[in-house]
């Protein structure tokens, strides 16, 4: 991973873990219910992003891996594929 993308991974995956911290927090404090979906989905929002963001930085390069070990391009397409269609 290029050493942008990393630093922009990782600050984001603090982030999100800060809204980890803050659901249990609310939970624990029995906050109103919608107030806790809306934080869950944010959260998930923001995973979903960290996600993208490395399958495109990488996408390339383990393409270019699996065909150069002698794999057949549409197969390492359909990996590549299944891989975004997990995160979609």
């Amino acid at each position: 991973m290029a050493g942008n993308t990393q630093a922009d991974v990782l600050s984001r995956l603090k982030k999100i873990e800060g809204q980890v911290r803050g659901l249990q927090r609310m939970i624990e404090d029995q906050k109103d219910c919608g107030e806790i979906v809306n934080q869950l989905a944010a959260a998930r929002q923001a995973l979903d992003k960290v996600g993208f963001l490395i399958l495109t930085d990488r996408l390339e390069e383990c393409m270019r891996k699996r065909i150069d070990k002698g794999e057949d391009a549409d197969a390492a397409m359909n990996e590549a594929m299944k891989l975004f269609l997990t995160l979609a």
